[in-house]
């Protein structure tokens, strides 16, 4: 539902002099948007700070399209996850403004621009082969509006690589810490910065890591004060969480 239609419904309820708060409940409990396949609900934004997110992996091409489209024509900012190439040709043609990122795998349709936070969400990732875990948080962060650093590839089996970040990675208010194998880089950070960590384990790794399971493990077993675990590959996640907590401060 677009900021107009808002304002209309507003204007009744207060015609009918019926009290503010009440008429915001109302807002936030009205319908979504039926496309038959999908239900868009326009209101998340009101209730979250940003709207409801397309998760792409599992749908086909037609129905990507037809979500972005409705959401872009209701001036809706767009974010799509685990998106592949073709899903966003496909979009691609009915919206020129649409960009892709690769390695994230992510679709944006931005049309509102968003002010930058003055806390920054860092993103530290122990290995290149993370990346694609990485990215997706740092897109989605960027895209929800929060200044964002990364630090790539310093993993603890070059430990002084991370320790020379160090006061870079200080500056930060919140942490995003994405690793594979065996999964002890949030652990470590944990005992040296003060930032809440957002811990994200990836399927990268040799047999015995399970496909994640076994860095997830190590990090919900941290002996690190400050660290929260979201799931496997979860990077989408862990910047939702980062940018609540960023925005707190601001």
């Amino acid at each position: 539902m677009n900021e107009d239609k808002i304002k209309e419904i507003l204007e009744k309820f207060k015609n009918e002099e019926i009290d503010f708060n009440i008429a915001i409940k109302a807002l936030h409990k009205m319908p979504y948007e039926d496309l038959g396949f999908a239900k868009i609900d326009y209101h998340r934004e009101y209730r979250k700070g940003f709207p409801e997110v397309i998760f792409c992996e599992g749908k086909t091409k037609e129905q990507v399209k037809k979500i972005a489209l409705n959401m872009y024509e209701n001036g809706s900012q767009v974010l799509g996850t685990r998106a592949s190439k073709e899903q966003f040709e496909e979009v691609k043609k009915v919206v020129k403004e649409a960009e892709y990122f690769d390695i994230a795998r992510i679709i944006s349709i931005n049309k509102k621009p968003l002010i930058q936070t003055q806390g920054i969400i860092g993103v530290v990732a122990a290995g290149t082969s993370d990346m694609p875990v990485a990215e997706e948080a740092a897109i989605t962060a960027e895209l929800m509006g929060n200044s964002v650093k990364k630090f790539y590839d310093v993993g603890v089996a070059g430990l002084h690589r991370l320790l020379y970040k160090l006061d870079e990675i200080n500056e930060c208010r919140v942490l995003i810490v994405v690793a594979g194998m065996e999964g002890a880089l949030p652990t470590v950070l944990g005992g040296l910065v003060r930032a809440p960590i957002i811990a994200v384990p990836t399927s990268i790794g040799y047999g015995a890591n399970f496909h994640g399971l076994s860095a997830m493990l190590t990090m919900l077993n941290s002996c690190a004060n400050g660290v929260s675990v979201v799931n496997i590959d979860n990077g989408f996640g862990a910047a939702y969480s980062a940018s609540l907590i960023n925005k707190i401060g601001e």
